[in-house]
């Protein structure tokens, strides 16, 4: 490649010079990374398959594990070209075989200089004549005597120099080996870990859940295997497709080591890769491939737990013998679990009945049917008398499956308490969900919430203080909820106010903010938040709309608007009916408000568990009706 420029995009690639730039800056590119650029630049469209680039990159080296240094130089290679690998512009991966340069490529081959000039020709021979000496005997046998000389000398020269070629070899090779086996021996200490999401390179973005289930239950399995503090997924999902340098995510998210990876499904066979990296030194230590059937992937979570478990000599020993797992049951839950990460209730509702029905004795698959029902009498449209008792029957076969999973006594916990209204019982099993795995931050914000409900909010301000700590992403408007539950306005608009600066566009942030400073008799700024949050929420005609009420008619004239936008949905979808009395609450009217808080007990809306905790309804708590619905809950009284 000496002497040739190649140009593709804003990118300039020099060759000769090992250089690398892009809009007239330099950009800093390893030996390694560089040469795997120049071999696919200059194959432009062309295959390289990855056999081709370990022979090219590393040739006969030992104790190199090319499987690792491939991965690691293509990564790289991509975050100096700012690529993804999603959607790639100039490297594309071909799943299992190697990558293609896709991007246009430009070459410009350079004129010689005296730096990269060959070197000069050797002097022609002479054209002189050749001498007339006559030869004799003696001469003859002189020449002979030198030409045997010659020979012997040239044989020693030749053996003493394969020997020293001997020698270096084995040097080099007992040095390597013993660096190898002092950086195998010297792991530095790793007390944390976040598995950064892998990378889907199925070339095909219908197994993004796929490659995101892997994701969710290596961190699940690292949790449960090894002594390590795994960073939570909603933590770790923020960095998708985001290429950015690992020892900055690693400082953000305050962790020793990053786990990162690829996985690929075809034709029923899955390949995942996982390296893992020191973070302060972006040091590589670890690095492994695995191929298997789609029919024995369930396992490969475990097995990649426990090898990095092991690597980092942390590992947890179970006495629980791994239960079964059908393969399509295993993949009807991870497409469940999908889509009810992604907030599409009834596709992971479809998925999560087909993962039990398929195998019925799938613990997690009942757990996720459990929490389908329980989110879809809380506000996705489901009649919360026909699915309550369904969410805590499926939360309670669950529980009788696998006692050991804090899923399932999580979501047993939440569903105890929205079905029967027992804040006792579900306190139980949260506080055991707890117990099975200190880090599931989720039950920590239930039991958060439930102590709330409860009027015990100086227990649930540090229930909910635990669950941010442990994960300050999940839930970012939580602790502003719980102020707000314990009429600690100051202290709701501190902490939203903090949060927006990390999420300023977080609904929940902006909504428990907009209500905050309502109560606090801000109410310019609760319709600021308030037009924002409807505009996170893809909605900008409401926020226009509360903009508008409140620049002609005030606050009230902001509510009627949001009463009137949701009396509009309630003609074609179902609508809480807690929620229409809190409007009715904030507007002042008494028996429209108790009419509809009658309806709502009628219907066991489970929302209904915080009607203490809501300022709208605290002009109620003199009336006898209000008291009788509150003792119906079984709610302790705050009046």
């Amino acid at each position: 490649m000496s002497g040739q420029i190649f140009e593709f995009g804003d990118f300039r690639l020099d060759c000769n010079r090992l250089e690398l730039w892009r809009a007239g800056r330099s950009l800093k590119l390893e030996r390694k990374p560089m040469e795997l650029l120049i071999l696919l630049a200059s194959r432009e469209d062309d295959l390289v398959t990855r056999a081709e680039i370990a022979e090219r990159l590393w040739g006969s080296e030992v104790f190199v594990d090319t499987e690792h240094g491939i991965n690691t130089a293509i990564r790289k290679v991509r975050q100096a070209l700012r690529d993804d690998p999603e959607q790639p512009r100039f490297v594309h991966t071909v799943m299992g075989r190697g990558y293609r340069f896709i991007g246009p490529v430009v070459e410009t081959k350079l004129s010689s200089t005296p730096e990269s000039a060959p070197p000069p020709a050797e002097p022609a021979p002479s054209t002189a004549l050749p001498d007339r000496t006559v030869s004799t005997p003696e001469s003859s046998a002189v020449v002979d005597n030198r030409q045997r000389s010659s020979h012997r000398s040239l044989w020693l020269i030749l053996g003493i120099s394969v020997a020293m070629v001997l020698l270096a070899i084995a040097t080099t090779r007992h040095f390597r080996w013993s660096r190898q086996s002092s950086a195998l021996s010297a792991t530095p200490t790793i007390r944390s870990l976040a598995v950064l999401p892998l990378d889907n390179l199925s070339g095909d973005p219908a197994q993004n859940y796929f490659a995101d289930g892997m994701t969710d239950e290596l961190i699940t399995m690292l949790a449960k295997n090894s002594t390590l503090r795994i960073t939570s997924r909603t933590s770790v999902m923020q960095y998708k497709g985001a290429h950015r340098p690992l020892r900055e995510i690693a400082q953000a998210l305050g962790v020793d080591a990053i786990l990162e990876g690829s996985v690929a499904r075809a034709d029923d066979k899955v390949h995942m890769t996982i390296q893992l990296i020191q973070a302060p030194s972006d040091t590589h230590i670890w690095a492994e491939s695995y191929d298997r059937d789609a029919t024995d992937v369930v396992t490969l979570p475990a097995d990649a737990a426990q090898a990095i478990a092991r690597r980092l000599h942390s590992s947890v020993a179970s006495a629980v013998p791994a239960r079964y797992i059908n393969p399509e049951a295993h993949d009807a839950y991870l497409r469940g679990h999908y889509f009810w990460m992604v907030g599409r209730n009834e596709d992971a509702g479809r998925y999560f009945r087909q993962a039990v029905q398929i195998q019925p004795d799938y613990a997690l698959g009942w757990a996720g049917l459990s929490e389908y029902y329980s989110v879809g009498a809380l506000g996705a449209g489901l009649n919360p008398l026909e699915v309550l008792p369904k969410a805590e029957a499926a939360g309670r076969r669950a529980v009788e499956l696998d006692d050991s999973l804090p899923q399932a006594h999580n979501v047993l916990g939440a569903a105890i308490f929205f079905n029967r209204w027992d804040g006792a019982e579900a306190l139980n099993e949260v506080t055991r969900a707890a117990e099975l795995d200190p880090e599931y931050t989720e039950t920590h914000h239930l039991r958060a919430k439930i102590l709330c409900a409860l009027g015990r909010d100086v227990d649930a301000i540090a229930a909910q203080r635990q669950a941010t700590a442990a994960n300050p992403i999940e839930h970012p408007g939580a602790r502003a909820e719980i102020f707000l539950c314990a009429r600690q306005y100051d202290a709701a608009i501190n902490d939203g106010r903090l949060r927006l600066e990390d999420f300023p566009a977080a609904p929940d942030v902006l909504s428990y903010l907009a209500d905050s400073y309502h109560w606090k008799s801000m109410d310019k700024e609760a319709v600021e938040m308030l037009a924002r949050q409807f505009a996170a929420e893809h909605n900008p005609q409401l926020a226009a709309a509360v903009r508008h009420a409140f620049q002609t008619g005030g606050y009230s004239a902001v509510v009627h608007c949001r009463l009137a936008h949701l009396e509009k949905n309630a003609r074609s979808e179902n609508v809480s009916t807690f929620e229409l009395a809190r409007f009715q609450a904030m507007l002042g009217r008494h028996d429209k408000t108790l009419a509809l808080l009658d309806q709502a007990l009628s219907e066991r809306a489970p929302l209904l568990l915080w009607v203490q905790t809501d300022p709208a309804f605290d002009f109620l708590h003199s009336d006898e009706r209000y008291r009788s619905i509150v003792r119906k809950i079984g709610l302790p009284t705050a009046w």
